[in-house]
């Protein structure tokens, strides 16, 4: 089994409804409870704040900042970690102008926030995913790169810079700057970035659907089928220099038909991730609501089993809300599942009864008017 990876300590500081608040927190997965609004999704989102990005809401961080504070945030840890015990601050000051986020590891200043990741993995599933099937491809994409977050952080910079490449091409030709040395230049850096990138999803959709068929459908959530289509479909067996120069030839042969439609038509950020139940052999898209749920879930597990066994950590799961629209035996057979991953959980709900059948493997806090208590 993986090794845990646990909080032992959590403190904010101007946290959304936080003034301020202290948690001393077991190895045992914790059980928010409280009711809508009491802040409960607030304290997780300052778990996912230990993770590079934005965090599970993605907001600008002067929207994370308690109203009416005079500075910004701090959040503050203490983890049993993947590297042994460390201490992580991190936070940002509104008073700057950029509202850059600082991050500090045991006391010292860490370069980038990508270093979070030697020390613990967290993923999380909330109710704002639940659209996932239905919505748009672009948030498909997102949940995709977050998955390959997990296991390749430099994953996030490259798409960065080749966001930042297609924005430089994009403005060249809109201004009708078809220099070809100018051009083929950016188009060389977006097909090194943008091959690395799809070739990374396509190795975490392989690594996943190899996991989720080996599991048989032993669980009591649906098995998903993945797919990647949208951009070099088919192509993916091939070197990556031979796609490097497939996809910078495209590019050349794209530019007047780009600058007419005014961005860039081919590429990874084209892309679609598409799912299937397996079982009843439908796109998830059509599945029923509770159906796209369950998938939703049973991928989300898989996906930090998968974390687990390559890394030899169990990351830390942020589960939202997660036994709402369950019956009492899916939300038992739900537990034993994530207790089975053998990492810590933090789950959120109304109704402390939901969480019954988590017994003594979790620690069961109160969340009201920007208090914590057991």
């Amino acid at each position: 089994m993986p090794r845990k990876v646990s909080l032992s300590f959590l403190k904010l500081t101007d946290f959304r409804n936080y003034a301020a608040a202290a948690l001393d927190l077991s190895d045992r997965h914790v059980v928010l409870t409280g009711d809508n609004g009491a802040g409960k999704t607030n304290l997780m989102e300052a778990v996912s704040f230990l993770s590079p990005g934005r965090g599970l809401r993605r907001v600008p961080y002067a929207d994370v900042t308690r109203v009416g504070a005079a500075n910004g945030f701090s959040i503050f840890t203490r983890i049993d970690g993947m590297e042994g015990e460390v201490e992580i601050g991190t936070g940002v000051d509104t008073t700057d102008e950029t509202a850059t986020r600082r991050l500090r590891i045991n006391g010292t200043t860490a370069k980038t926030a990508d270093e979070l990741t030697d020390h613990l993995r967290v993923l999380w599933l909330t109710p704002a995913m639940d659209g996932l099937f239905t919505g748009g491809s672009s948030d498909r994409r997102r949940f995709l790169d977050r998955l390959v977050l997990s296991l390749d952080p430099a994953h996030g910079r490259r798409a960065t810079d080749f966001e930042r490449a297609m924005r430089s091409r994009n403005r060249l030709l809109s201004e009708a700057r078809f220099d070809p040395s100018w051009l083929s230049g950016i188009e060389e850096q977006m097909a090194s970035l943008g091959i690395a990138m799809a070739l990374a999803r396509q190795e975490m959709l392989g690594l996943l659907s190899r996991l989720i068929e080996e599991s048989g459908g032993e669980t009591p959530f649906p098995s998903a089928s993945l797919k990647l289509s949208g951009f070099l479909d088919g192509q993916f067996q091939r070197v990556a220099v031979d796609l490097e120069d497939q996809y910078a030839e495209m590019l050349k042969e794209g530019r007047y038909r780009d600058a007419g439609a005014g961005r860039t038509l081919d590429g990874p950020h084209r892309a679609d991730l598409q799912v299937r139940h397996v079982q009843k052999e439908i796109e998830a898209e059509r599945c029923s609501t509770g159906e796209q749920k369950a998938l939703l879930v049973g991928l989300v597990l898989a996906h930090a089993r998968l974390v687990g066994n390559l890394t030899g950590h169990a990351p830390v799961l942020l589960l939202d809300e997660i036994a709402a629209h369950l019956d009492e035996g899916r939300r038992a057979a739900l537990f034993d599942l994530v207790d089975g991953l053998g990492g810590q959980a933090f789950m959120t709900g109304t109704d402390q009864t939901m969480f019954s059948a988590l017994g003594d493997r979790a620690q069961f806090l109160t969340v009201a008017d920007g208090g914590v208590s057991e």
